[in-house]
């Protein structure tokens, strides 16, 4: 049986799901979800500072998680990307 592939925000690089990150809205808001199971809209980037920096930056994530997120959700939510990759 073959992994489901999901694309990364940040450069485009269409990857198995399990070595991407996933960003989840649901209904307590935008949040990582490192179980890659949480209930509501995902979008996926590496476990990369670059990726997740362009995602952000493009606003990619945004419009993937069809949400407006405001400069300061935003910021909160790279440093969550970031602590998760580390």
């Amino acid at each position: 049986m073959s992994q489901p592939v999901r694309t990364c925000l940040g450069c485009r690089v269409i990857r198995p799901k399990p070595e991407l990150l996933r960003i989840v809205r649901g209904p307590d808001g935008v949040r990582v979800d490192p179980s890659g199971k949480a209930p509501g809209r995902g979008a996926y980037v590496h476990r990369d500072p670059d990726c997740v920096r362009d995602a952000t930056r493009k606003g990619a994530l945004a419009r993937a998680l069809r949400v407006s997120l405001s400069p300061d959700d935003l910021a909160t939510l790279r440093s969550e990307m970031e602590r998760e990759i580390e």
